[in-house]
């Protein structure tokens, strides 16, 4: 995913994530079970999901958006990803909220998301 910055102050847009907690990598593939219904590639590799925080404690929050503002999901897809991330073995909470600010974009898409779609 391509990291933004902020062109005034040269911040991230988007809040690194916990990439270096052990429960990482099994949150970001319970992310790839999520799929965006108007398209048939995963949330994660669309660039939907900005950060993922984990706490020591272990209690998760994914920041995410949506294509769009007014997706027809937009009301339960925290819900589908909640459920994806919650049942992981040492996962005590999970807390998904959503922002659209930066707006998504496909320039946020994975690779293997573009040659899926076409875009390559």
């Amino acid at each position: 995913m391509n990291e933004m910055t902020d062109p005034v102050e040269g911040a991230p847009l988007i809040r690194p994530s916990t990439t270096d907690h052990p429960l990482f990598d099994a949150v970001v593939e319970a992310c790839r079970t999520v799929y965006d219904p108007e398209i048939p590639v995963n949330i994660y590799d669309l660039g939907l999901v900005y950060t993922i925080e984990i706490t020591p404690e272990n209690d998760v929050t994914v920041v995410m958006t949506l294509t769009a503002p007014g997706c027809p999901v937009a009301g339960e897809m925290p819900g589908w990803v909640a459920a994806a991330v919650e049942p992981l073995a040492g996962v005590k909470s999970v807390d998904v909220q959503m922002t659209f600010d930066p707006p998504w974009g496909m320039d946020m898409m994975s690779d293997e998301a573009r040659l899926e779609l076409g875009f390559m």
